[in-house]
């Protein structure tokens, strides 16, 4: 079986800390040209080829023994998303895994349910949407009975808009315990802040989003950014970003062509919207000739509007999860 997942921006929390009744809460967008790919078959002995060793063979171990899967497993990670990057790498990872051994073994998914054996999904449940469905989701955080935070909107992300993406390969954004410290160490999220970061969310970038305003739906981004970015701005030595070169690669094209910037999750990777593929080559031109930025990956990308597909291999029936 062969198990390809998107890559995801997260967007933005909504109420980090709770104070609105539930915690978290976020929107986020799956996107395609970053990916993570696993191929896995039935083997003599166990063998895991290519990144992320570690990850695989811990997920593999927790899904054989939750179940009850007997024999040896072959494993090849042909792609991964880079890791600690704000890309969900992790849960990528994990719910490949969970996915691909439950298909070879004939038993039915159930991405929910193996994200919380995975330790996946503890504070978001954008990953685990977007497993199911791509485009672009919010959740609903997380209540005193939650297992893994509900899905509250799913919405097809504009074919023709495009996702300028920087990445800094030099850094990584906040993760493992070193997150969970962060977040014991902030203050309470203001309960006014999180009431805004709701009304952005669902009164205007979403029917934004549907209506096809890039304007609108960047400027409701783009303030749930700075709402947030000021928040964890103590823990990132005094910034909304994590990475300076990713914040001045942004301002370079903080011209008025693009809307929505910020950062995905804890960074480093920054992000911003563009209206069509002319623009965002462009523009990428610009900042690829920008040499005191020559260390960034920069890509263009665009929104991907469906979920993880999990193969049969050699077979070519492809079932979206």
């Amino acid at each position: 079986m062969t198990v390809t997942v998107p890559a995801r921006l997260h967007l933005g929390f909504l109420d980090p800390s709770g104070e609105s009744g539930r915690r978290f809460g976020g929107i986020g967008l799956a996107i395609g040209d970053l990916r993570t790919k696993i191929t896995i078959r039935r083997a003599a002995r166990d063998l895991i080829e290519g990144p992320e060793h570690e990850r695989v063979c811990r997920h593999l171990e927790t899904m054989r023994a939750s179940l009850g899967v007997v024999g040896a497993h072959h494993v090849t990670v042909d792609d991964v998303v880079p890791a600690h990057a704000g890309l969900g790498s992790g849960t990528q990872i994990a719910l490949a895994v969970a996915a691909g051994l439950r298909r070879l073994h004939d038993r039915p998914l159930d991405v929910e349910g193996d994200a919380a054996r995975l330790g996946r999904g503890a504070r978001s449940g954008l990953g685990i949407g977007l497993f199911h469905r791509g485009g672009l989701v919010v959740d609903g955080g997380r209540g005193p009975a939650t297992i893994s935070p509900p899905v509250v909107s799913h919405l097809q992300f504009p074919e023709a808009w495009r996702i300028l993406l920087v990445l800094d390969p030099a850094r990584h954004g906040m993760h493992g315990t070193h997150e969970a410290e962060a977040f014991a160490t902030l203050p309470p999220f203001p309960r006014e802040r999180a009431a805004d970061n709701c009304r952005l969310v669902l009164m205007q970038a979403l029917p934004a989003l549907v209506e096809r305003d890039l304007p609108s739906f960047g400027a409701a981004i783009a303030e749930l950014q700075t709402h947030i970015g000021d928040y964890f701005a103590p823990i990132q030595g005094g910034s909304r970003f994590t990475s300076p070169a990713v914040a001045a690669a942004l301002a370079e094209i903080d011209t008025g062509e693009v809307y929505g910037m910020g950062q995905s999750s804890w960074g480093p990777t920054g992000f911003a919207f563009a209206p069509d593929d002319e623009t965002a080559r462009r523009l990428l031109e610009r900042l690829r000739h920008n040499q005191q930025l020559g260390a960034l990956d920069i890509r263009i990308c665009r929104g991907l509007n469906r979920g993880a597909q999990v193969t049969s291999t050699p077979a070519v029936t492809t079932e979206e999860a």
